[in-house]
This record gives structure tokens, C-alpha cells and sequence, in this order.
């Protein structure tokens, strides 16, 4: 989370709210965007210096934006220079899956179901957020960011896609019986 915080903000300072909103536009495939989660990443990137905030009094609020130092672009400029980790493919949906044989068919379709239409609901939510991003224009300087971006987005479609159609061959095969 620490280091989504910090890519963030060194397109633009934000506010938690704001923060909590873009990732939960695209970003939640990666990581959830909870308040808390997005708090406790706040509070270690201050401890470490490398973000700051200046704060506002905004309809008699206090406002805080959050905005990157030079060390944390320095983190972060390294961290993102540095070859990909190890890929992680632990889905823990699937471990329903492993013990499904312990559930009633009826409650395996329906649970089945109703799983593909949450998919096919984030399927629709990351359509969308490609297409706006392929209409965008953007200044040149930041083509090649969002170009890369757009290619996190279209990954989880693409996986989304994947993940609809084996649940639906999955559960035509359980209707049918053919495990």
C-alpha cells in the first residue's frame, strides 16, 4: 500500500479521501483501499519521512493533503526501477472450492452464481475504466504513466474474463454433474 501512496502522490498531492477514491477506481484489484488500510500506510510513510502534509481549515474542517518528499520519490524512483517480484497466484476464493464437496448442490450453483455476477460486475467496472482511459488525452509527458496504468487495468480484465468463463464452465459442469 505504501508504495501505491507514493506513486499517487507524485502525480498530484491528495487528500486520505482522495487517495480512497483512486485506488478504489482500478487500484483495488492490487490492494484494498479501507480507510484504515490507507491510514496505517500514511502513518509509516510520515514515520520514514517520505511524504508530508499541510494542513487546512476548510469549512471549519481541518483538511490534510498528503504530499511526496524528495526522499520518498527517491524510495519510490528505486522501488519501481527494481525487476518484478515473484508472482503470487493464491486466490483464497478457491479454498471454498477445495472444500466444496462438504455443501448441498442447491447451495453450491447458487454460491456459484452469485460469484460470477460479482465478477462480471467488476468485469463491467474495469471495461469502463479502459475505455476512459483509452479517450483520454493526456500531456505528453504523462502518456508513457498512463500507458502503463492502463496496462495494470487491462490485466485484471483480461483475468476477470478468465476467471467468468472457467466459473461458468465450472458451474455448468456441477449442474451437469461432471467433476
Amino acid at each position: 500500500m505504501e508504495n501505491i501512496i507514493l506513486g499517487l502522490l507524485i502525480l498530484r498531492e491528495r487528500t486520505i479521501y482522495q487517495l480512497r477514491e483512486r485506488i478504489n477506481k482500478g487500484l483495488n484489484l492490487m490492494y484494498s483501499g479501507s480507510t484504515g488500510s490507507i491510514q496505517a500506510a500514511i502513518k509509516k510513510l510520515l514515520k520514514l519521512e517520505y511524504i508530508c502534509f499541510r494542513e487546512t481549515l476548510e469549512k471549519g474542517k481541518h483538511k490534510k493533503t498528503y504530499s511526496i518528499t524528495e526522499d520518498g520519490k527517491k524510495y519510490f524512483l528505486k522501488w519501481v526501477n527494481e525487476p518484478l517480484e515473484n508472482a503470487n497466484i493464491k486466490s483464497p476464493e478457491l479454498v471454498k472450492i477445495y472444500f466444496m464437496g462438504f455443501s448441498d448442490k442447491q447451495s453450491r450453483i447458487r454460491n456459484i452464481e452469485i460469484y460470477i455476477e460479482l465478477l462480471k460486475c467488476q468485469y463491467d467496472e474495469l471495461c469502463f475504466i479502459c475505455q476512459e482511459g483509452e479517450n483520454m488525452e493526456v500531456p505528453k509527458v504523462g502518456q508513457d504513466i498512463l500507458k502503463y496504468q492502463l496496462a495494470t487495468v487491462t490485466y485484471g480484465r483480461d483475468l476477470l474474463k478468465f476467471n467468468i468463463e472457467w466459473y461458468e464452465k465450472f458451474l455448468s459442469n456441477m449442474k451437469g454433474d461432471r467433476l
